[in-house]
């Protein structure tokens, strides 16, 4: 298995099916505070339930789509980002995160959406990458603006989740906005 160092105790890593034991107990240690905002932990109440999520994930990851990718911290998955949306095609895709308690505040999350930034508009020629988080979740919104994002505006009460209808702020990052901040692992 691959990783990419993300500091000298973690790493990026393709989260696939395989992992589907590790996943369950992250998101177990981690279950209310992901389940805050994501819905990860709703959808993974027990090993099948994480095993469905990852093997879903992975046919749309075949099809050149979403992809997960797991972070751990001395040797621990302690979260992850992923495309939420990737269409090569028109040139969009959708950034994400999670983490549980134990990888907040580290800087994992932006040094790990950064390596995926790079490598939609660097490798893939990806023109727009957004960032889709509830209003409420301040730390999700903090690592949209350190990407260097611009806030596009609100979805109000767009988005169920349990129970609650949340608004949901959209920030972009495009290609050209990438390439004059000068981002990336690679600046060209």
């Amino acid at each position: 298995m691959f990783s990419i160092p993300l500091a000298d105790d973690a790493v990026l890593f393709p989260l696939e099916v395989w992992h589907a034991e590790e996943f369950f107990a992250h998101i177990e240690r981690g279950r209310e505070y992901i389940g805050e905002f994501v819905p990860f932990p709703d959808r993974s109440k027990d090993l099948e339930g994480a095993r469905n999520l990852l093997g879903g994930n992975a046919h749309k990851a075949a099809d050149d789509g979403v992809r997960l990718y797991g972070i751990r911290l001395d040797g621990t998955l302690v979260g992850g980002v992923l495309f939420a949306a990737f269409d090569a095609a028109g040139g969009n895709a959708e950034i994400g995160c999670w983490l549980e308690p134990a990888g907040v505040g580290k800087g994992l999350v932006t040094k790990a959406c950064r390596i995926l930034l790079d490598y939609a508009f660097t490798e893939r020629g990806i023109h727009r990458v957004e960032w889709h988080a509830a209003s409420g979740n301040k730390r999700s919104l903090a690592v949209a603006e350190r990407l260097g994002m611009t806030r596009e505006g609100v979805m109000r009460q767009n988005h169920l989740h349990r129970g609650v209808r949340q608004d949901t702020e959209i920030w972009a990052l495009l290609a050209d906005d990438y390439r004059a901040q000068g981002q990336g692992c690679r600046r060209r």
